[in-house]
């Protein structure tokens, strides 16, 4: 038997073997960016972590913020300076009444640069958008830690 017969009889096992090796490379691909990207949210995670610890705060969960913030920040980091999200962000710095009862309070100076701690961390470059609107906000040192 010849190789060229022998190859032309068994051309499927090379188109296969072809198909199994390229098919091997694209999921090695895609397994290493989810990789990569599971170790950034997991870094930035422990970073935002550390940053509460290290303001008094107890050591929140790494794993409920890397659901939640991911590794680009998720919904905190989309347009974070627009009218609405300050909006929405003043309202929960109110004193927690609903309705006619809620009121805006003095917040505390360290909750209140959390936010500004998850941009410097997940989006840095958005981070000037709030530094203004914080610097307007009229804050107090009023939880005690």
């Amino acid at each position: 038997m010849s190789p060229t017969r022998f190859a032309s009889e068994h051309r499927w096992l090379y188109i296969g073997a072809i198909v199994l090796l390229v098919a091997l490379v694209v999921v090695g691909i895609i397994r290493y960016e989810k990789v990569r990207t599971n170790n950034k949210a997991t870094e930035k995670a422990e970073q935002l972590a550390d940053a509460a610890e290290a303001a008094g705060y107890p050591r929140p969960d790494v794993g409920t913020i890397k659901r939640t913030l991911g590794d680009d920040g998720g919904q905190v980091c989309e347009k974070p300076g627009s009218s609405l999200k300050s909006a929405l962000w003043k309202m929960n710095i109110s004193n927690g009444a609903t309705g006619p009862g809620m009121r805006p309070v003095i917040g505390d100076t360290e909750t209140i640069r959390a936010e500004a701690k998850i941009l410097e961390i997940y989006c840095p470059d958005k981070l000037d958008e709030i530094e203004d609107k914080i610097a307007d906000l009229k804050t107090e040192n009023t939880v005690r830690r």
